[in-house]
């Protein structure tokens, strides 16, 4: 099981109030007091929040208080529902070279720029991805899920629209590569 931490970012009190509860919760309690320390401990957990009170810049997944009461039983179903979020998030996006593709929002991001996608360009593209190259058929069969002989264009005609708004989008003429009747992403 993914241990759930809790780094508790220069907030006595909380920290204090949770660890009187600790043997009623279900989360791995860790007091912090530096940046250093906040910034090591990022990289070295893989499953955490941060909860503070004033906003650290440039750090995700924080939980900001800036309340005056709290609720225990509220809280816990707070955090909960942060490490869920979290999670779900991590696992919605992809990265193909500078690009993040992101399946919730149907987006592919790029220095700030977003380009929509269909749902069939996102499946498009992250079967390219894990593949060095796949023909038209095998692209008919495991995005579109058709038999093996049937003859259809579908591919190539979303293909080259895919190609195109990245091309208007990104100026990336060479992020989709055709060849021996087949595809892949230029890396």
């Amino acid at each position: 099981m993914n241990t759930k931490n809790l780094i508790i970012y220069k907030f006595d009190i909380l920290y204090q109030i949770l660890s009187e509860l600790d043997k009623f919760i279900d989360f791995n309690l860790i007091d912090v007091q530096d940046e250093k320390t906040l910034n090591y401990k990022i990289v070295e957990l893989k499953n955490f929040i941060i909860l503070t009170k004033k906003k650290v810049p440039k750090v995700e997944f924080q939980l900001i208080f800036d309340f005056p009461t709290l609720n225990i039983s509220k809280l816990i179903e707070v955090f909960n529902v942060e490490f869920i979020k979290k999670n779900f998030n991590k696992k919605s996006k992809f990265q193909i070279k500078n690009y993040i593709i992101n399946f919730n929002s149907r987006e592919m991001l790029h220095k700030n720029i977003k380009l929509k996608l269909t749902e069939k360009e996102i499946h498009i593209l992250y079967y390219l991805s894990k593949k060095n190259f796949a023909k038209v058929n095998e692209l008919e069969k495991y995005v579109w899920l058709y038999q093996d002989d049937i003859e259809t264009h579908t591919v190539e005609t979303h293909i080259y629209r895919l190609r195109k708004k990245i091309l208007e989008k990104f100026n990336d003429k060479n992020f989709l590569i055709t060849s021996d009747n087949g595809y892949c992403i230029n890396k």
